[in-house]
């Protein structure tokens, strides 16, 4: 086979920007040496702040106070689209928490209890095998048993009813919009940077403006979770919809179909594998983002590990955690198992009398039997709290035990990595001029991607310094990179190890989708209580948090590689030694920089979480914001995150776009 030739363009490529670089880095030294001639070059000054957080707060509180639609106000506009959304969310919460309330004269109330908790977990159970069997239903209802028997039922229904109204209604919104920005290619490109912004961020912030308009309560953690969550269903609808083989649209135009006929006969049937790993991002983002929501109203399991994190409760956080991870897992499966059952044709056998009105009708069946049941046999509507199982206070002791006959060895290393690692890479970043860093920033882009990648990024960096973010911003790269630079250790060589064992392999996989099942408040608890508060402990979660992406992208890069390249090499003679770091690893080196650059937006999403545990990052700016609803003030700082996030993701995208183009590969 001819081999690739590499163009000799990175060779001039490297020379070139090191040598920008070095002569850059010295006129950094000069002027801070030299910072009374040009301070404003140095430190950015006051007097040049933008206040946009304050524009943005005296717009938003014209828009509630003063803005009049004619027949209506916006304030009454926002409420009302917020009590529409309250009848479903209401009816979901009354089936399946609180039950329904029916007064026929005043004081005479007739009260309907919630779905007996054996009916709940009988449904699901009969749901998945009929899906997809057995297997599928030992998981299934494992999973629901385990919110019975830990006594995190009650919360559980919470959640889930806000989960089942929110999902579909993301899910419905953002494929409406992907098909409209399919259809109009301008509608894309004006969607496709908001929809970057949405994603980049923080959750945080989307808190703030909701809160605002729509009020306190579970509604508007419900809108807040559908804004959080709709994103990634838009794009997903917009790829599925474009990877659909031309030749099967032109059938359609040849039989005559409409856009609606060619949309519901040929589009979606084709695109149901695509759009369906949409309708689970919604779902695994919606549970996501129920602890963060839980800060406007939304109760429920969220509400849970909350309170637990505030009290410190490890024991209780950490189930009422696993509960959600529980539920992601059940939810997740089920709707695997769907979409593999309808891209099958229909099978005889034992779920088929399961099928149509019968399995409604046994639903139906299921509820009565279980609410007359459960009148006479109460243990069948609420478990009995006597029979319930915790392990809250063996994880409680656990910690005390640790920190009791550990603690000067934690401490040590506490204490060397804030003085060795962290604190100096604080205090160079602080201390860099920011024209330095806004001009090393263009220089860099404009070498891996022209004017175009250079001029979005000196804006993107510009607009944190204009708007008086610049130290903060720094604090939050500080934490960001120092967090990523360990992660990054720790999982490239884990990967590199998994994906040289098959079975180390499966059980890493295993353990990867655990962690990013787990919600994200989840990872403070334990640092918390073995490192309390501060940069270190905040680290540690973020570590945590973002670790799998660096896992599984360095063993799909090693995966990836051409085989006959590695049996070219094993032909003249190289040990598995020399084939791992001279062919595999530099070959996979693209597809492991994605996995950084996803490791690096996780760890951004899990510093503003970390700002409950005393860090001085833009996460603090907006979870100030949501706490005094200061909406300008939030909404800036969640922008500078995005912005440090969009700087990241287009330079190390440009660079993998590089590094495969010059081995060869497909970008």
């Amino acid at each position: 086979m001819q081999s690739i030739p590499i163009p000799e363009a990175p060779v001039k490529f490297r020379w070139g920007l090191w040598l920008s670089l070095t002569v850059i880095f010295c006129l950094g030294i000069l002027l801070y040496l030299n910072k009374e001639l040009t301070p404003f070059l140095v430190k950015y000054p006051k007097d040049w702040i933008i206040p946009l957080r304050f524009w943005i707060s005296d717009l938003m509180q014209w828009l509630i106070k003063d803005f009049d639609l004619g027949l209506f106000t916006f304030k009454e506009l926002t409420r009302s689209i917020a009590w529409v959304l309250e009848w479903p969310l209401s009816i979901a919460n009354s089936f399946l928490a609180t039950g329904f309330t029916f007064s026929t004269e005043p004081g005479a109330p007739i009260i309907l209890p919630p779905a007996p908790w054996i009916a709940i977990v009988s449904i699901v159970g009969l749901l998945a095998f009929q899906l997809s069997g057995i297997r599928l239903t030992l998981l299934v209802t494992g999973c629901f048993f385990y919110l019975v028997i830990f006594g995190q039922w009650q919360s559980a229904m919470v959640t889930l009813s806000s989960i089942i109204i929110a999902v579909p209604l993301g899910v419905g919104i953002g494929f409406a919009l992907g098909i409209t920005a399919y259809r109009h290619p301008l509608l894309e490109r004006m969607l496709s940077p908001v929809l970057d912004l949405m994603q980049t961020v923080p959750v945080f912030a989307y808190l703030v403006p909701v809160l605002f308009l729509f009020g306190f309560g579970p509604v508007a953690a419900m809108i807040a979770t559908m804004i959080y969550a709709t994103p990634p269903m838009v794009r997903v609808t917009i790829l599925s919809l474009r990877q659909i083989p031309e030749e099967l649209i032109e059938y359609g135009d040849m039989a005559g179909c409409s856009r609606r006929q060619l949309l519901r006969k040929i589009q979606v049937p084709v695109a149901r594998n695509s759009l369906m790993v949409g309708i689970n991002q919604v779902i695994m983002l919606s549970l996501n983002m129920v602890i963060i929501a839980s800060m406007i109203g939304a109760g429920g399991l969220g509400f849970d590990v909350l309170s637990s994190l505030r009290r410190l409760a490890i024991g209780d956080g950490l189930e009422a955690g696993l509960a959600i991870t529980l539920l992601a897992i059940a939810l997740d499966r089920l709707g695997q198992a769907y979409n593999s059952r309808s891209t099958k044709s229909a099978r005889a056998d034992n779920s088929e009398f399961l099928t149509g009105p019968r399995f409604g009708a046994l639903i139906i069946l299921i509820l009565i039997v279980s609410w007359l049941a459960a009148h006479f046999f109460p243990a069948l509507a609420i478990f009995p709290e006597s029979l319930q199982v915790t392990t809250s206070h063996f994880w409680d002791a656990a910690v005390k035990w640790i920190n009791i006959n550990f603690f000067d060895q934690l401490e040590a290393v506490k204490t060397f990595v804030l003085i060795h690692i962290m604190i100096p890479v604080k205090r160079f970043l602080l201390n860099t001029p920011w024209s330095v860093v806004v001009a090393l920033i263009a220089l860099v882009s404009f070498r891996l991607g022209g004017f175009r990648l250079a001029a979005l990024t000196t804006v993107l960096s510009l607009f944190i310094a204009v708007t008086g973010l610049w130290t903060k911003a720094m604090i939050t790269v500080y934490l960001c990179g120092v967090s990523v630079l360990f992660a990054a250790c720790i999982g490239i060589p884990a990967g590199i190890l998994a994906a040289s064992h098959s079975k180390l392999n499966r059980v890493t996989q295993a353990l990867i989708d655990t962690l990013q099942t787990l919600p994200s408040f989840v990872y403070l608890i334990p640092v918390v209580m073995l490192f309390r508060v501060g940069d270190f402990a905040a680290m540690l979660a973020v570590i945590a948090y973002s670790l799998a992406p660096a896992i599984r992208y360095t063993i799909l890069g090693i995966e990836q590689v051409p085989t006959h390249l590695i049996e070219a090499a094993r032909a003249i003679g190289c040990t598995r030694t020399q084939i791992r770091w001279r062919i595999e690893l530099p070959i996979a080196l693209p597809q492991i920089m994605l996995g950084i650059n996803q490791t690096i937006m996780m760890a951004l999403s899990m510093l503003v979480i970390t700002a409950l545990v005393g860090t001085r990052d833009l996460g603090q700016e907006v979870y100030i914001a949501l706490t005094k609803a200061d909406t300008g003030r939030g909404i800036i700082a969640g922008i500078g995150v995005a912005c440090i996030a969009i700087v990241a993701d287009r330079l190390i995208n440009r660079w993998a776009q590089r590094k495969r183009m010059e081995f060869g590969l497909q970008s």
